[in-house]
């Protein structure tokens, strides 16, 4: 059970982080919380996970009960702020204790009974590349969305009848609901901000992607498949797609999830299924914040013809020499050289 709890973590995480994997660059700071109720095998009770675009920075769990740095940018801002750890690390505290009590009450509205359950928080706020802004406060219980918060209306959206109670009184609580919205829109951005040019080094680089592709024929129809991959770029934002006559196509296409290299760059793959006989008229093209003009990748030529007539020569050739090598050696075998015959003669 602990390993499906700490899957669930995980898969939030994953699935919140690609959402913006595409378009114009932006950055985001993430913070994700997660109580479970009985943990096993050394599970910590709760764990907030802090993001700043897709690089982990800070880190509480209950077993450690302390906030800590993830990555070495953050000591700039102990340095400028003193107290930052310590007010950060009981702002967890309280949460941990609140997430428990949530926990319980949620297990008594379902009418469940103990075991593993979980409890989730998500916030974020998000400076998009044409400098506007976006954000979210959400909760969820058992992996699946509870309550989501509208800060342009200042009232929670219930996606089950059990989330409904809680929807009544937070609408209610229209000074908590404020400071929410004033969060996301203000103190969020401002801290996004900061950790970015602390850690700008890194979160503020740009690495090109390279660009290749590569060809397989489908003996059984004549077809090609071709794979643009594109690797070790930085950040994450791509626009990558197969162009024909110059335009968008999406047929026969198929691509795969923009992930991480060891190094923090990203790699990412696309193909599509044409008809060999026009080739030429299809590109991959790539955008991304390390090329100066977008980059447009030609199919060459194939040389899969070629490729398979010198396969099958070879393939006849090596037939023809282990033929040879057979017929010498019995040739050269005792009995051959006693003279003796190798079948029946007929007279």
């Amino acid at each position: 059970m602990a390993l499906r709890s700490l899957s669930l973590v995980v898969v939030m995480v994953v699935v919140v982080l690609r959402e913006s994997c595409f378009g114009a660059s932006s950055h985001s700071l993430k913070y994700f919380y997660t109580g479970i109720s009985e943990p096993s095998q050394g599970q910590p009770h709760f764990v907030t996970l802090g993001y700043v675009d897709d690089q982990l920075f800070s880190y509480y769990d209950s077993n450690s009960q302390r906030m800590e740095p993830r990555v070495s940018w953050m000591e700039k801002v102990g340095k400028e702020d003193p107290k930052y750890w310590d007010r950060n690390t009981q702002r967890e505290r309280d949460s941990e204790e609140w997430f428990r009590e949530n926990l319980e009450n949620l297990r008594n509205r379902y009418n469940q009974s103990e075991g593993l359950h979980t409890w989730q928080r998500m916030v974020s706020c998000e400076l998009q590349g044409n400098e506007s802004k976006g954000g979210f406060w959400q909760y969820g219980y058992e992996g699946k969305t509870f309550i989501t918060f509208d800060k342009e209306t200042l009232t929670w959206v219930a996606s089950n009848p059990q989330a409904q109670i809680t929807k009544r009184k937070w609408d209610a609580l229209r000074t908590q609901n404020q400071y929410i919205k004033s969060y996301l829109e203000g103190e969020c951005i401002e801290w996004l901000e900061k950790y970015l040019s602390y850690g700008k080094e890194t979160l503020l680089r740009t690495e090109p992607p390279v660009v290749t592709v590569s060809s397989k024929m489908e003996m059984e129809d004549g077809m090609e498949t071709h794979v643009c991959r594109v690797d070790g770029f930085y950040p994450r934002e791509i626009d990558a797609s197969w162009k024909r006559d110059g335009e968008v196509w999406l047929q026969d296409t198929h691509h795969g999830p923009v992930a991480p290299n060891a190094d923090g760059t990203y790699h990412y793959w696309l193909s599509i299924r044409i008809d060999p006989k026009e080739r030429d008229r299809y590109q991959c093209h790539v955008e991304h914040d390390g090329l100066q003009d977008p980059l447009d990748v030609a199919i060459k030529e194939s040389n899969l013809g070629l490729i398979i007539g010198c396969v099958v020569g070879g393939l006849v050739l090596v037939c023809l020499i282990v033929g040879i090598l057979v017929f010498f050696t019995r040739v050269d075998s005792p009995s051959m050289r006693r003279g003796e015959k190798m079948g029946p003669t007929f007279s």
